[in-house]
């Protein structure tokens, strides 16, 4: 059996394997490319190719694939084998740069916004050097980019490479002034933290609603939830045990740095963490992380959900996105110091954060808006759908003081001691933890808590980047000019300038009151409640301007993603509704109407043989659920009539307030009154599984 780090990145045609397999002028250029971001030529493109082929004939692959991020969420991969026919019945294994570099899939087949119409089908893939490729199911996976034949973005790759560049430009260009001469690069890096649900398979496999939507359309809450916190960091059950053991492998040979793992606050759910990426890696990771979780938790006769609120009632499940940036001379720019008040290039670009998330709150908005995500921001189990800034004590003080122009004293560190001699003192951190926050500083970075578990991390973190990088450049714009001799002040200056104009975005409270609510429209941010509410957010002037001046998104494609977003916000709720309407008709209605039945036929034989046996409780109970029953039908009839008009309604943001505003509440209405019933019913004559069954019986 190996070691871990023997297993560690086995899968993966990582630095030190391009540099054993690599002649020194091919690896040399290579990494220049990687390093740099320069061209490849074709024939640095056709010696990798040769190498990586051989590595992964080596491993068991068969098969190569290009591995993109189309519109859809998910990823994408379709599967070549290395065999070329020589004649006479025989093959050689065989793979060219040319393969390598670029790939074709049917571009109109993907969410395209309206970019690609189904007789213009081409599309490209291109290889992506900066994200290694991995062996996986003895396919070699190349991590791709994907374009229309006209060049436009059809993936989220593409986008948030530009994104990084841009602020690697706008940041290295604003070093070079402040006196930092050997920074050639910044990068940006991320540690997306995962959170899931595992039920048993035989569970899931009786349920419609998860199969076909990911989340549970139907079902009372059980008599325990969350209420006793017992299941938070508890003591991990056997199966899931074994499953989390396989995961980490399974991650570990792929070089993915599954770091902790823990159970979560709800019953069933849990969280995977990752040690810290750069960007472009960690989205690729994340993406993959997701795959196989899902693919290991059958194997083990488990199936994991990733669905933002799989259960009503209990806590859903977000991905905690924790971002920062750090220069190529391993400096991490949000990293304070022991003393930030006298760290001026700390908190310059602290001060460029602020201000980037109080003039585009509104698409760091949108970068989380989604059905699934709808059902958690503000829900008092994740952050609030206002986006605000937490910035700690500390840092708040450091704020106040220079907003104040008065002096900051360092209250240094805090020792703390829990009274029980045995156990160790330890220093504080300078920084609480706020839970409620959408974007919290902790420590040494920010955290994006709004993200849904879900969804790619790669929208957020392209606008994160953006934004950074536009106030960067106006930054930079004002003090370009600045002597050498008065650029400390003029930094000192702005960075007053820049607090005082927003430092409305600042909350350090808790964001799940509604005083909080009150108190952020009186400062007028952004309240956007819903997908349907922010979604035009995207194509307003100034939202157009950010991404196409930064080269991150033409107006075009702008537009298309628009459209994507929409559509694929009107199919979701749309599959839903079907869903509960086939699950209505044919399951439950039909199963509350059979016990009925056998309540009815309970009470006829009961006083065929005597008048004088009691029925009384039965009459009532028959009474109670016939009154549900016939609620149950009128809904359910309301949801069929509104789901045919949506179905005869134009496409468009219309259609998706429609969904929203009718066919969702439609849902909410009927599930009140059928889980209302269902406490009513024995659990062998429930046409699905129970949440008692489904969370506390693995």
């Amino acid at each position: 059996m190996s070691t871990i780090p023997e297993m560690y990145g086995s899968l993966v045609f990582t630095d030190k394997v391009m540099k054993n397999k690599l002649p020194k002028d091919i690896y040399k250029a290579l990494k220049k490319t990687i390093d740099n971001k320069t061209h490849l030529e074709l024939d640095v493109a056709n010696a990798v190719a040769i190498a990586m082929k051989e590595w992964a004939v080596d491993n068991g692959a068969t098969h190569f694939t290009h591995w993109f991020q189309p519109l859809t969420g998910y990823t994408a991969e379709k599967h070549d084998s290395f065999i070329s026919p020589v004649g006479d019945g025989e093959i050689i294994m065989e793979f060219s740069g040319k393969e390598l570099i670029k790939g074709e899939p049917d571009a109109s087949s993907f969410p395209s916004g309206g970019i690609r119409a189904t007789f213009e089908a081409r599309g490209y893939t291109a290889w992506d050097p900066s994200s290694p490729a991995f062996i996986k199911d003895k396919t070699l996976y190349i991590p791709t980019a994907f374009c229309s034949y006209t060049g436009e973005a059809l993936d989220e790759k593409t986008p948030l490479l530009r994104s990084m560049d841009a602020l690697s430009k706008e940041a290295t260009q604003m070093l070079n002034l402040l006196g930092y001469e050997d920074v050639t690069n910044v990068i940006t890096t991320v540690g997306p933290e995962q959170e899931y649900f595992l039920i048993d398979e035989e569970d899931y496999k009786k349920r419609k609603d998860l199969i076909f939507t990911g989340r549970t359309l139907l079902g009372a809450p059980a008599p325990k939830g969350q209420e006793m916190e017992d299941h938070y960091f508890g003591s991990i059950r056997p199966r899931v045990a074994a499953y989390m053991h396989d995961l980490d492998e399974e991650l570990w040979k792929l070089g993915i740095p599954a770091k902790t793992k823990h159970n979560e606050v709800a019953p069933a759910q849990h969280e995977l963490a990752p040690v810290f990426d750069t960007t472009n890696v960690a989205v690729d990771h994340n993406q993959l992380t997701m795959e196989v979780m899902k693919t290991v938790a059958k194997k083990h006769g488990l199936v994991c959900l990733l669905h933002e609120k799989p259960f009503a009632g209990i806590n859903g499940s977000g991905k905690h996105n924790n971002w920062s940036m750090t220069t190529n001379t391993g400096v991490n720019l949000l990293d304070p110091g022991k003393t930030p008040a006298d760290n001026t290039t700390f908190l310059l670009f602290l001060a460029a954060i602020i201000r980037a998330v109080d003039e585009y709150a509104d698409m760091m908005r949108l970068s989380v808006a989604t059905p699934g995500n709808d059902h958690r921001l503000g829900a008092n189990e994740a952050p609030p759908a206002i986006i605000s800034i937490f910035l700690g004590d500390e840092l708040t003080a450091v704020v106040d003081s220079i907003k104040n122009g008065t002096f900051f004293k360092n209250g240094g560190s805090v020792v703390m001691e829990t009274g029980a001699k045995v156990i160790p003192h330890f220093t504080r951190d300078n920084t609480d933890r706020n839970r409620t926050s959408p974007f919290a500083f902790t420590g040494n970075k920010f955290e994006f808590r709004s993200l849904g578990s879900s969804a790619s991390v790669a929208t957020p973190n392209i606008i994160l980047n953006t934004a950074v990088a536009e106030i960067i450049s106006k930054f930079y714009e004002e003090l370009k000019d600045v002597s050498k001799e008065g650029l400390s002040e003029a930094v000192h200056a702005l960075i007053k300038k820049t607090i005082i104009e927003h430092e409305r975005v600042i909350f350090n409270g808790n964001g799940y009151t509604d005083e909080w609510v009150k108190e952020a429209e009186k400062r007028g941010l952004y309240n956007l409640k819903s997908t349907p509410d922010v979604l035009p957010t995207l194509l307003e002037a100034k939202n157009v301007e950010l991404f196409s001046k930064n080269g991150v998104f033409s107006e075009v494609e702008l537009k298309s993603r628009y459209e994507v977003h929409v559509e694929n916000y009107c199919k979701v709720l749309h599959i839903e509704a079907k869903t509960l309407e086939d699950m209505l008709y044919r399951e439950f209605i039909p199963a509350v109407a059979k016990f009925m039945d056998d309540i009815a036929t309970s009470i006829i034989k009961k006083k065929k043989v005597s008048d004088k046996i009691p029925t009384c409780a039965q009459e009532g109970l028959l009474e109670t659920i016939s009154a549900k029953y016939e609620e149950l039908a009128a809904a359910a009839v309301k949801l069929e009539k509104d789901i045919d008009e949506a179905e005869a309604m134009a496409d468009g943001i219309e259609l998706a307030r429609y969904y929203h505003d009718t066919i969702f509440e439609d849902m909410n209405a009927a599930r009140v009154i059928a889980d209302s019933i269902e406490k009513y019913i024995p659990e062998e004559d429930m046409p699905y599984p129970s949440y008692s069954k489904i969370l506390f019986y693995i």
